[in-house]
């Protein structure tokens, strides 16, 4: 807003016409005298990370230890309806788009704290028409008329001189925290990809357990079929119908609930792709094989989950920006400076109001100091000091968890693996032993119990080999998922969201990367001789 003037600010600021240089060019050495000062609070560092030099599974079957490539790692199924399933979620993902807004959210924050480092400028007017009282008038002499109209317009500006950093602070906290949320939606999509590719698993796994449960019924519609023709000729008993009745129709129940189940993950893979949950029907008509990646993989070294993992970023960058806060607490220990002015036109009546004789100034700055505030101000400090103790411990705990997250998932997969070869061995012998089971129920050498339990025993086996074979890709890709795959740590146009403005495509590069201190083995004793 333009100040409020009376008639004799206009002189008031005619007198000081000739000293106007003077007092701009003392306001302008003074602020490159207070443009040197420093801002206060601590300096951020990144943290120090102690990371163990290899994985406790790293040499595990299909996992030799080495160099890593995780940017598209589903690609290595040779899969093409996968990769367009993941391709389509990472760009129509509701999920995704809400964490591209949020993007869009902090960055217009960051131009928030930053708009603070210039001066704001605001532009006014009005017009005032007042009467004096006919007592105030008579102590004026006769030329003042008892009423008036006050035109005024002009510009009024103010700028706070950023002596002790809040200012700069503020904008490296909103900054490190553009930079978070920058990495959450990199985790959103990370954990989307494997979600997706996990559904995707899940649907082929049930199609296979479908397709067995269906063979097997098959067989022991065979096997019922002979016990009724054994019956027929009075070499079978009631008692060999109903079971073999019983166990087909044991195994027919099944087929339903896998089915409902097929259909919830085809609901679910249709959410994730942004569609509408029935619209991948007709791409899953078809049964397909459950993938299996074409070649070996690498687990890399465990600092890389420092680089790779978006969480731990995150937190890296959540401490960077909490850490920032420190110092904008602290700078409200000290004077806060502004240098402030107005620019007018005024002038009563609107007769020649463009005239230069009409043009008023004010310029100057000023001080403010809390010098007693109940020791609030410190608190807040320490309130802030403890918010970034909380902020580092919560990143140390990110990495542990991600260190859990990979060691869990290696274990599983090589323990999976090792329970699907014994489980492929065992349907091997379920097989054989049907068909010997059948062939002396037929010679009668052995009683309808025994072929019973038999293709019984080949049903569960095939079953739970089928679960195997999914649980193996499966555990691969939480193995992908916990290694942070699904992105590249170099800036990449292609993979940065598409809907960001031009200028946020290349901010995370500069935030600093926490560093990985990984401890080496001592040396083994040596042996006296």
């Amino acid at each position: 807003m333009v100040g409020q003037f009376t008639a004799g600010s206009v002189s008031r600021n005619a007198r000081i016409l000739p000293t106007r240089w003077a007092m701009i060019g003392r306001a302008a050495a003074m602020s490159a005298l207070l443009a040197g000062c420093t801002a206060v609070g601590p300096d951020y560092q990144p943290p120090q990370t102690a990371m163990p030099d290899q994985w406790q599974q790293d040499l595990v079957r299909g996992l030799p230890a080495g160099q890593v490539d995780l940017r598209s790692w589903w690609t290595s199924f040779n899969d093409p309806l996968l990769t367009e399933l993941i391709t389509t979620a990472n760009s129509d993902n509701l999920g995704v788009k809400e964490a591209v807004a949020r993007i869009l959210e902090a960055r217009a924050r960051v131009g928030i704290a930053s708009g603070e480092q210039l001066p704001g400028v605001d532009a006014g007017g009005e017009i005032t028409r007042d009467r004096l009282s006919k007592g105030v008038a008579e102590g004026f002499d006769q030329s003042r008329q008892r009423t008036s109209t006050l035109y005024n317009t002009g510009l009024d500006a103010s700028w706070e001189l950023d002596l002790w950093g809040r200012i700069s602070r503020s904008v490296e906290s909103a900054d490190a925290s553009y930079q978070a949320v920058l990495e959450d939606y990199r985790d959103v999509v990370i954990s989307l990809s494997a979600q997706v590719a996990r559904t995707y698993v899940e649907i082929r796994t049930l199609q296979a357990r479908i397709a067995a449960a269906q063979a097997n019924a098959g067989t022991q519609r065979k096997t019922l079929k002979l016990v009724r023709d054994r019956k027929a000729t009075g070499l079978a008993s009631d008692l060999e119908v109903a079971q073999a009745e019983l166990n087909l129709a044991t195994t027919e129940s099944l087929v339903p609930a896998l089915q409902a189940a097929l259909q919830r993950s085809i609901h679910a893979l249709g959410v994730l792709t942004g569609r509408r949950p029935q619209a991948l029907y007709p791409r899953f008509a078809a049964s397909a094989p459950i993938p299996q990646p074409a070649a070996a993989i690498t687990a890399g070294a465990p600092a890389d989950l420092l680089r790779r993992r978006p969480d731990i970023r995150a937190a890296e960058r959540q401490l960077a920006a909490q850490t920032a806060q420190i110092g904008v607490a602290t700078a409200d220990l000290y004077p806060r400076f502004t240098l402030s002015g107005f620019l007018a036109l005024q002038k009563f009546g609107a007769r020649n109001f463009f005239e230069s004789g009409n043009i008023a100034y004010q310029f100057g700055p000023s001080m403010v100091w809390n010098v007693f505030d109940g020791g609030r101000i410190r608190s807040n400090i320490k309130a802030q000091d403890a918010l970034t103790e909380q902020a580092l411990l919560r990143y140390e705990q990110a990495v542990l968890r991600a260190l859990q997250e990979v060691e869990d998932a290696l274990v599983d997969y090589a323990r999976e693996i090792e329970r699907r070869d014994l489980l492929a061995r065992s349907v091997t012998a379920a097989r054989r032993s049907v068909q010997l089971v059948q062939n002396l129920y037929v010679t009668g050498l052995t009683d309808f119990q025994n072929v019973q339990d038999q293709e019984r025993s080949l049903f569960q086996q095939e079953d739970a080999l089928a679960q195997s074979a999914g649980l193996v890709t499966q555990n691969l890709i939480r193995i992908y998922r916990a290694l942070g795959g699904g992105w590249s740590p170099e800036p990449d146009k292609k993979r940065q969201p598409s809907k960001l403005p031009p200028s946020s495509q290349t901010v995370v590069a500069r935030a600093p990367l926490p560093t990985a201190v990984v401890p080496r083995p001592a040396p083994a004793p040596r042996r006296k001789p």
